[in-house]
């Protein structure tokens, strides 16, 4: 008897024991091995199933789902979705999803981590001990900034910006400064220890920043050569959103040229290819997109991306009902309409 069950793609190498309930369920078409999918490979692999579970790896848009004619649900492992044409997967009746709110206090950590390290020079000190340069205890040694009781700056205040300011102001005293396309309210901004500013003044202001916004058109390069010239000589800079946010080339050159102190990076614009320019450079954390990166979060991820499919795919509860979809009334709508033209009851 042949297999009716929906087919199933997951992209890359996930966490198992997420994974594993769904073989009773789906047929499950999965890779051993960390891939690098070309779009050719990506519009192959969805030609024939009926969802997928990706990441921020796979670029998904109308070419890849030209051909897809069964796919009905993608659900994206991870907060941002930048990867994914939301527009184009709407019109093609496709349901979208993320994992927000799991990943948020590990994400915030993350952020908090990079700062430390970034404004007390953990990993220069780091390479520079290794190297054998530590002859004899200096009294100027590697010389960093202060924490605690400095301004902290949080670009974008959405689930993870406010976990960074619970930190930065109930943990270490620091006066939080913050920007975002709409303001808090009273309440919330009163239970973080925050103050709202405008971008000027947020980049004017803070000891440290950290940019926590959703890439868009509009934040491409946000903090470019114009911004790092506001900020302060002895400031630093972290980004654990997309590397979009930042022009590199002009980070590289403030932080080459005395501009800026120093800065903390996840995430890079051509990732996982990194600038040279940065590369190059001692004044600055570099690593490899971790933000969410531990077990028990990357488990909770996976398993929120599982529970979006299998409602996307009316397995579990309605496709409107899935717990994060991004784009249901579009999509739905779009589907609506296609099968109506098609007759479809």
């Amino acid at each position: 008897m042949a297999d009716t069950r929906p087919t199933v793609w997951v992209s890359q190498p996930l966490i198992d024991a997420a994974i594993a309930p769904l073989r009773d369920r789906v047929q499950l078409r999965t890779t051993d091995t960390v891939t690098a999918w070309s779009p050719q490979q990506i519009a192959a692999q969805l030609a024939d199933v009926d969802g997928a579970i990706i990441t921020l790896n796979e670029r998904i848009g109308a070419t890849q789902v030209a051909d897809a004619a069964q796919l009905k649900v993608i659900a994206n492992v991870g907060v941002g979705y930048n990867n994914l044409d939301v527009d184009a997967l709407s019109a093609a009746g496709i349901l979208a999803s993320n994992t927000p709110d799991v990943l948020t206090e590990t994400t915030a950590d993350l952020g908090f981590a990079l700062l430390m390290a970034t404004a007390r020079r953990i990993t220069e000190s780091e390479r520079w001990l290794r190297e054998g340069q530590w002859g004899q205890w200096s009294f100027q040694t590697m010389l960093g900034a202060d924490i605690h009781g400095s301004t902290l700056g949080i670009l974008g205040m959405g689930r993870i910006g406010q976990g960074i300011a619970r930190r930065g102001a109930h943990g270490f005293g620091m006066k939080v400064l913050y920007h975002n396309r709409s303001r808090l309210p009273a309440d919330t901004e009163a239970a973080l220890g925050a103050t709202y500013v405008d971008l000027d003044t947020l980049l004017a202001q803070s000891d440290h920043l950290l940019t926590v916004l959703p890439y868009t058109a509009a934040s491409h390069h946000i903090i470019d050569a114009a911004a790092l010239a506001k900020m302060k000589p002895s400031a630093t800079l972290v980004n654990i959103a997309r590397g979009g946010i930042v022009d590199e080339l002009a980070l590289a050159d403030a932080l080459a040229n005395g501009r800026l102190a120093a800065a903390g990076l996840d995430v890079y614009e051509g990732e996982p290819n990194v600038r040279p320019e940065l590369l190059a450079l001692r004044n600055i954390v570099l690593t490899p997109h971790i933000g969410s990166a531990s077990l028990a979060t990357r488990t909770a991820m996976v398993q929120l991306a599982v529970d979006n499919l299998l409602a996307g795919l009316g397995l579990d509860g309605s496709p409107s009902r899935m717990p994060s979809a991004i784009n249901a009334d579009a999509a739905l709508a779009a589907r609506a309409t296609s099968d109506k033209k098609s007759g479809k009851r």
